[in-house]
């Protein structure tokens, strides 16, 4: 192995793992993010970025003040993270892939974009189609993390497969759908409005809806898998992980309306699992572990896009 290939291969080893942490970071957010708003601590803040003023409000710290505030942190982190991924694809770039510096662009773009989101999260009262938008782009950063990762980890990709990749992409645009819808039902209240006062409960029917299609598209795939190129084989963990996913997700989901959505934990977790399975169906949307045009041992490793 000559030296441009050495350092080639070490960058990217050293990128990849950057991405893993972003990843989790991500997904790390997004649960915080869901706790804050269900502990319904979004305010708790009242100015931003700081809080009251101060890096470390001790003075004003209670459950409301810290989850608010541990949720900017986590973001400033997710931030830090992507922008020396950034910063490293341009000062390594004669040894890396063209394409990475601008993918990392997109990402530290997605990143600027989400924190104007979250300030004005802030300035509008939590108004609902600013805390969607600002779930949404949440979402984006995940997707996009694990392309990018997925990206550097199979440089190769078998064109015959993608009807595989558009399959996958139905379950994956039915969740983002459900995720937005069940974050419009918690932020504006339609859900007690229903349940308690039988008022505006089209959210709330829509959003339980969107789950027949979604349950349909995954477990087709998982149907299909049995039947065409080794897929099953190759892509077992994840499969088995989407369907577990996806039937945590159906009881939690029960559960928060036998509970009247009264249950905080059950909320979260809900939100939490929905994050894990659009990565879950990312990484195996971008994985070509399952075409042997890389080693197999290093994919093994690898599961949504973490090491």
């Amino acid at each position: 192995m000559n030296n441009l290939e050495f350092n080639k291969r070490k960058y990217e080893e050293i990128l990849i793992r950057l991405g893993n942490h972003s990843v989790l970071a991500i997904i790390a957010l997004i649960g915080i993010g869901s706790a804050t708003r269900v502990m319904e601590a979004g305010l708790a803040c009242p100015d931003w970025p700081l809080c009251y003023g101060s890096l470390w409000p001790s003075t004003h710290f209670n459950l409301r003040v810290f989850l608010e505030w541990f949720h900017r942190l986590d973001a400033f982190l997710v931030g830090i993270l992507i922008l020396t991924e950034f910063i490293l694809s341009l000062i390594w770039r004669q040894y890396l892939p063209a394409y990475l510096s601008r993918k990392y662009s997109l990402l530290l773009f997605l990143v600027i974009l989400q924190g104007s989101l979250g300030a004005l999260t802030v300035i509008n009262m939590l108004d609902s189609f600013t805390v969607m938008g600002h779930l949404f782009i949440a979402f984006l950063l995940l997707i996009t993390s694990i392309f990018i990762n997925q990206k550097l980890i199979n440089q190769s990709v078998n064109a015959s497969l993608k009807w595989w990749r558009i399959l996958l992409t139905i379950p994956l645009i039915l969740t983002l759908i459900q995720s937005l819808i069940g974050v419009r039902l918690s932020s504006t209240w339609s859900a007690h409005l229903c349940l308690s006062f039988k008022q505006n409960c089209l959210i709330l029917d829509s959003h339980k809806l969107f789950a027949i299609p979604l349950t349909i598209s995954i477990i087709a795939i998982i149907f299909i898998s049995f039947f065409r190129e080794n897929l099953f084989m190759n892509n077992w963990k994840y499969l088995i992980s989407i369907l577990l996913l996806l039937m945590t997700q159906i009881i939690l989901g029960v559960l928060s309306l036998k509970t009247n959505l009264n249950q905080p934990l059950i909320i979260v977790s809900h939100e939490l699992i929905a994050s894990i399975l659009i990565a879950s169906l990312s990484t195996l949307i971008f994985d070509v572990s399952y075409t042997h045009l890389k080693d197999q041992s290093t994919n093994n490793n690898l599961l949504i896009g973490l090491s």
